[in-house]
């Protein structure tokens, strides 16, 4: 015999989901504006730096929220949306500028 689903449970579920897409458009339209600059231009200065700050924290946002649906390996999720190791290696909370 199935279980019933719990509407409430089902709209909780759904708006994760939902949350979860977000900050992986997010994360990777951050992380393709950093290989766009990469690609496009030499690989210093001061726009880079800013593209990579906002990549690395939205790499850590993405991989709070994940955290939060409890699950631990990112490995492969990391891997399916081409980040690079250096954001891995770096990634956290920006540091804004005072």
């Amino acid at each position: 015999m199935a279980t019933p689903i719990d509407p409430l449970e089902y709209e909780l579920q759904g708006e994760r989901a939902a949350s979860l897409g977000r900050v992986a458009r997010q994360m990777e339209a951050a992380v393709a504006a950093l290989r766009e600059r990469d690609q496009g231009a030499r690989a210093g200065g001061a726009l880079r730096d800013e593209l990579f700050a906002e990549a690395a924290d939205r790499v850590w946002c993405y991989v709070v929220q994940r955290e939060a649906l409890g699950w631990r390996d990112h490995s492969e999720a990391l891997a399916l949306y081409r980040v690079p190791a250096e954001l891995v290696a770096r990634m956290g909370p920006r540091r804004r500028r005072a």
